[in-house]
């Protein structure tokens, strides 16, 4: 049964297939396997077909075909997406992918009870594509008008870069001290023109 939904729905993709949109997708340096070309609309009047459920989603995630992961966003139920899975659904996404990115948070990432405290996590994070998730995360809840969870609107406090003792204010009569309070050449802000 699950082998023939998935067949039903990469025929469904192929039937929609649109061979300029692809070759456009493709040109424009996103990187997949393979793509169909298939709009958002029809991505979603395909998905509405089908009963959300997480062994579908996640055998369509698996795949490196655009419209297949788009799917997954769709047909993945909420209760069933974990932190843990999005994570790893997060990791995969690849820098070429930023439309996916918005897909994801769109369609199933907004809807997570823990999505603030993703999206502060991932802001915080190296990747650019968890914080690309992010920022479009927390843009997507404010808009909604959620309430942030306060865990997350806190986070973590920074360690400063100084520890307190380690600063050494130079005394009066320092050489340091002059130098303190005068710019320095590169520091200054006087105009080459």
């Amino acid at each position: 049964m699950f082998n023939e939904i998935l067949k039903n729905i990469k025929a469904d993709l192929r039937s929609a297939m649109n061979g300029v949109t692809a070759a456009r997708i493709r040109e424009s340096g996103m990187d997949y396997h393979l793509v169909f070309g298939v709009e958002y609309p029809r991505l979603q009047s395909i998905a509405a077909a089908y009963t959300p459920d997480r062994q579908l989603a996640q055998a369509l995630w698996q795949e490196d075909v655009r419209e297949s992961r788009i799917l997954a966003t769709m047909l993945m139920p909420i209760e069933d997406f974990f932190p843990e899975l999005a994570d790893l659904w997060a990791e995969s996404i690849k820098p070429t992918q930023a439309e996916l990115a918005g897909f994801l948070v769109a369609n199933l990432l907004c809807r997570a009870p823990y999505a603030s405290d993703k999206a502060f996590v991932w802001m915080a994070t190296d990747d650019p594509v968890l914080q690309l998730l992010g920022f479009l995360l927390i843009t997507r809840l404010l808009r909604q008008g959620a309430q942030l969870s306060p865990v997350a609107a806190t986070g973590p406090r920074p360690r400063p870069l100084l520890q307190r003792s380690s600063v050494v204010s130079p005394t009066k009569n320092s050489p340091s001290a002059a130098s303190a309070s005068s710019p320095s050449p590169s520091c200054s802000r006087t105009s080459s023109r």
